[in-house]
């Protein structure tokens, strides 16, 4: 598909090129956390250390609202599970669970788990947004040429995966993630440095799911270490 024209009123990505990304989101999410309002969560490889440093910098989570931006259609206590990846490393380390968790239930059929979380989301304001970065230059589960692209009438979603595992998976939709008070995404390492020139070097496209995150009305902030980096454009 051709490149989104990029309106001139929507600011560039902040690129934040730090030392250890991870830790430096999970402080983020600490601050959140104490302010209170709602927090996204995302899965992947990269943030359970952050949630691990946010559990440590903010153990009381009782005025937060957790929410996740995509889940696998997998048990909550399978090892592919988004949610047991914030379990193990975030909420069996708080002093003070959240107020609510808005788990998206994967053990149900997609249909029914993305009926359900657009339901939820109804009237939800999303103050922070934790997303990753695919190696295609997907995020949440919005894959390159995947139908969860199309659907903007409704606030979740569901569809097949665009990588291993190829697990069903339920979606925030682009616009619902667009719509976050706050939009952070946290990568590293350079298998991942393609990925990041491609979505926050180049033009938003729906070639690169990421990219099209740029086109929320708040900047979208990237942390990221030096490696993933790399293959940036000076500025």
């Amino acid at each position: 598909m051709p490149a989104v024209s990029y309106p001139w009123l929507v600011p560039p990505p902040e690129l934040r090129i730090v030392k250890d990304p991870a830790a430096t989101v999970g402080e983020l999410l600490a601050a959140q956390a104490k302010q209170g309002g709602s927090i996204v969560l995302t899965g992947g490889s990269g943030p359970g250390a952050a949630y691990e440093r946010a559990a440590e910098r903010a153990p009381d989570w009782g005025r937060v609202t957790l929410w996740w931006g995509d889940e696998r259609c997998v048990p909550p206590n399978d090892e592919l599970s988004n949610y047991r990846l914030a379990e193990r490393t975030l909420l069996e380390n708080l002093e003070v669970p959240p107020r609510s968790v808005h788990r998206i239930r994967g053990e149900l059929a997609p249909t029914d788990a993305a009926s359900e979380l657009d339901e939820a989301l109804a009237g939800v304001e999303l103050h922070f947004m934790l997303l990753g970065l695919g190696p295609d230059g997907h995020m949440a589960s919005l894959f390159p040429g995947s139908p969860q692209l199309d659907a903007t009438d409704r606030r979740a979603t569901h569809g097949p995966a665009g990588l291993e595992p190829f697990v069903e998976r339920v979606t925030m939709t682009l616009p619902t993630i667009q719509s976050a008070n706050r939009i952070v995404f946290l990568t590293s390492g350079e298998e991942k440095a393609d990925a990041v020139a491609r979505a926050f070097g180049g033009e938003p496209t729906h070639d690169v799911p990421a990219s099209l995150a740029r086109l929320a009305s708040v900047p979208v902030e990237v942390y990221l270490d030096e490696a993933a980096a790399s293959k940036l454009e000076p500025r």
